[in-house]
């Protein structure tokens, strides 16, 4: 993939920039300080501590780079609680350039590298148990392309590209086949604070509420479904 580079973030963390978009995956000041705040704390750890579920159903837009779903399942066995991961991507990297990213070495957790391999190179569109607590289906599409039943997930990560890199992602439309699948009391997290997308949220019935943002970032959003 020509158009996607290798980059190293301030937390220590690697991370990749889109050069056709002219954008990162992650926070420059931190791949996994993000990640870890923004999805996890403010989102899989807050549903879990309000509602102690015996399981989570998770929905991430964006696969990425595979590290949403490695602390997810980190998350999952550290706490010993069932998530069914869910996650979309319609331009995959390969396991050539996932491998070079240095998550594992930096989390410096047992298995956390054949973890990370095995997310990648599972099978799309058919669910894997990957861990004892945690299982994940890929499935390789644009959202668009996506069906979604009615309250389906617990957790919805929402990490696109930025609403100014890839507009469509964040469309009103988009958002709004996203919150008709979340459950009652599920929980909506993403990295983006822009006034449009709470206003959007909003409107679709969601309680939005402007959080706090990973370092060098003022804001982040979580909204919850009613």
């Amino acid at each position: 993939m020509e158009n996607i580079q290798l980059i190293q973030t301030n937390d220590g963390s690697s991370s990749l920039l889109n050069t056709t978009l002219n954008e990162t995956y992650h926070s420059t000041h931190g791949a996994i300080q993000e990640s870890t705040h923004v999805f996890i704390n403010n989102g899989l750890q807050y549903f879990v501590e309000k509602n102690h579920p015996a399981s989570v159903s998770v929905f991430e837009v964006g696969f990425g780079t595979g590290l949403n779903a490695l602390l997810a399942l980190l998350f999952s066995e550290e706490n010993k609680i069932k998530v069914d991961y869910t996650s979309i991507e319609a331009f995959p990297i390969d396991w050539e350039i996932a491998s070079q990213l240095n998550y594992p070495e930096q989390l410096k957790r047992n298995d956390t590298q054949n973890y990370f391999q095995q997310l990648h190179q599972v099978e799309w569109s058919k669910r894997i148990k990957v861990s004892e607590k945690f299982s994940l289906l890929k499935v390789k599409t644009p959202i668009q392309g996506f069906e979604f039943l009615q309250a389906q997930f617990d957790v919805i990560f929402f990490d696109a590209f930025a609403p100014t890199k890839q507009p469509e992602m964040w469309a009103l439309p988009v958002l709004e086949r996203i919150v008709h699948a979340i459950k009652p009391g599920g929980v909506f997290v993403t990295y983006c604070a822009k006034g449009q997308v709470k206003r959007d949220l909003k409107s679709l019935g969601m309680f939005v509420e402007s959080l706090a943002g990973p370092p060098g970032k003022r804001e982040m959003v979580r909204a919850i479904k009613p």
